[in-house]
């Protein structure tokens, strides 16, 4: 997916040069306007993106916001933009709030760069939400998140079908929201509900604090279980192939034992992530094993770019010397993939000519 590849490209640059972008015009130019170009319109074409767009608002005069995407000859979408270092709050709308209701936009976009919230008039007609319907985060997508995003391209906008779908959209993320939280760190009112299924006992503050950490346990155990299956499945076109060191497996024996977590799924991503702006990241390719979870260039079990060591306590980095011996890196976090960029482009070099970190993929 054209749009995809190019936001993964956007992220891997995103954590290199956010120090960079402390400014709001900087953040407009290298992630907000490539973003805006991705979804099909022309960024220097005043017919389809306004820039500065203003909008006299009452007493309010010359108030402006950053862009108007205008579609069918009106402003549609409104954009308002600020800094990369920005915490986003609906403060920062205030402009877009003001202008909803007097132009025809039927979409507001108020974003840092990395987070992009999309508001419309679900509660009030011609009043903007105060809160987003659809809230996008560069730094954490997926192909459902990208699916929503597209739907609001150039070439297949349709202003009804994103209206009828934003509010179950808008509350479906919300609810997902309060899950990850009670996942994280379940209620009092969540652990005594689960818990008067098992115990008979008297529910006192004391058993909410033994059975807290074993509610958030078993909640995460259920959900890796449950998504694991579908985790492989989605996967299907990504690792054709799965494979044990260097020798082939058959279907039924890479069904027997193998499980593909969710962790690692995002380490792969934080690989592809890097690599994309080096080389296409459809080369970039996962196999995962039982011992280990694979990333290869080109889906050659001979072109080893690293391994995700996370089936233990400890998680590790395998990465590779110029005669492919496995040196494997204790990590922490998934982010601290992010400090190996030059080993895993040395891998690729060993492989794919002479690439230089920082160096853009060429299409």
């Amino acid at each position: 997916m054209e749009l995809f590849d190019t936001l993964t490209r956007l992220a891997s640059r995103l954590e290199s040069q956010r120090e960079l972008l402390g400014t709001e015009e900087a953040t407009k130019n290298a992630v907000i306007m490539p973003i805006i170009n991705a979804l099909g319109y022309n960024v220097f074409d005043p017919t389809e993106v306004i820039p500065e767009f203003t909008a006299d608002v009452g007493v309010k005069k010359g108030e402006k916001v950053d862009y108007a995407i205008v579609l069918n000859g009106a402003p549609t979408i409104l954009i308002e933009c600020k800094g990369i270092n920005t915490k986003l709050d609906f403060k920062h709308a205030s402009q877009l709030y003001r202008y909803f209701g007097v132009t025809a936009a039927r979409f507001a976009v108020l974003t840092n760069g990395q987070h992009l919230w999309f508001y419309t008039d679900l509660d009030s007609p011609n009043q903007m939400d105060s809160k987003a319907f659809f809230k996008f985060d560069l730094n954490d997508f997926d192909s459902r998140d990208v699916a929503e995003l597209s739907k609001f391209g150039k070439s297949v906008f349709n202003l009804e079908n994103i209206l009828a779908n934003a509010t179950e959209l808008k509350f479906t993320q919300q609810l997902g929201a309060v899950l990850a939280t009670e996942v994280e760190s379940p209620s009092d009112e969540l652990v005594k509900h689960l818990t008067s299924k098992i115990y008979d006992g008297r529910f006192t503050s004391t058993v909410c604090d033994q059975f807290r950490p074993l509610v958030k346990s078993a909640f995460r155990d259920f959900i890796n279980d449950r998504l694991s299956s579908r985790l492989k499945s989605a996967l299907q076109g990504v690792d054709s192939e799965v494979e044990v060191g260097t020798s082939e497996v058959d279907a039924e024996q890479r069904d027997d034992g193998i499980i593909t977590t969710a962790e690692e799924i995002e380490g792969f991503h934080i690989v592809r992530a890097i690599l994309a702006k080096h080389i296409p990241i459809k080369r970039v390719v996962m196999r995962d094993t039982k011992s280990y979870c694979g990333v290869l260039l080109d889906d050659n079990n001979r072109k080893p770019i690293c391994r995700l060591h996370f089936n233990g306590g400890q998680k590790y980095l395998g990465t590779f010397d110029v005669e492919k011996k496995e040196n494997r890196n204790p990590i922490d976090h998934l982010e601290s993939i992010y400090s190996f960029e030059q080993q895993l482009i040395d891998s690729v070099n060993a492989y794919d000519g002479n690439l230089e970190a920082g160096e853009p993929v060429s299409e």
